[in-house]
């Protein structure tokens, strides 16, 4: 009797139901579009830090800087060395103005903290001394309206910047806001976000900028 009722023991069939097909599939689902929602996250953070921390493609708008920068390029603009460094005398950089949020504007910087920077003649003497800018056309270098800025002496933590085109330029020269009018400004170091280093587009202007 003890052999038969072990028999039967053994025979009992299991009582423990398997998990209902739609119950895994939902798991299975939820599975999935957590994957892709974490995937999509991480896409966004990493190229959020390439962008802020190495580097980004940004499009040349106007002709400010012409003809070292044409209207409608793409340069490659850098971030790490204004990250660990300063800006250096000549650097075309990205930065923004007093006033206009985080607009974008290409300038080269021609005055560093502490310079005194004047202009007479379409010249730009830099601490009494005449720059040598061979990037400038002089054919966008003559306007009359530009060719004279009264000593202008910079802080401890501001820049000049000026476009390479400076008879069509709205810069560190003329800088307009609704405040100061059309007068001289300079731009801080916290407004000045990138380097650029190259133009990628067109690519057959591909060319490093100096």
């Amino acid at each position: 009797m003890q052999m038969q009722d072990e028999q039967l023991m053994n025979q009992q069939p299991d009582t423990q139901e398997e998990e209902p097909k739609s119950e895994k599939e939902k798991k299975s689902f939820s599975k999935e579009l957590f994957s892709w929602i974490f995937t999509l996250v991480m896409a966004v953070v990493i190229a959020f830090s390439i962008r802020t921390l190495l580097f980004e493609p940004v499009r040349v708008d106007g002709s400010s800087m012409c003809d070292t920068l044409v209207d409608g390029e793409i340069m490659l603009v850098t971030k790490p060395e204004y990250l660990l460094g300063d800006p250096k005398l000549g650097d075309v950089v990205i930065c923004h103005y007093p006033g206009r949020g985080n607009t974008n504007f290409v300038k080269r910087v021609i005055g560093l903290p502490g310079d005194t920077i004047e202009i007479k003649n379409n010249v730009v003497y830099r601490n009494g001394e005449a720059t040598d800018e061979p990037y400038l056309n002089p054919q966008r270098n003559q306007d009359p309206r530009n060719d004279i800025l009264e000593p202008f002496v910079l802080g401890a933590d501001e820049y000049f910047v000026a476009g390479d085109n400076r008879d069509n330029s709205h810069d560190s020269r003329n800088y307009y806001s609704s405040w100061t009018g059309s007068m001289p400004s300079a731009i801080t170091r916290d407004m000045i976000k990138g380097h650029v280093q190259l133009v990628v587009f067109p690519f057959d202007n591909f060319r490093s900028i100096d």
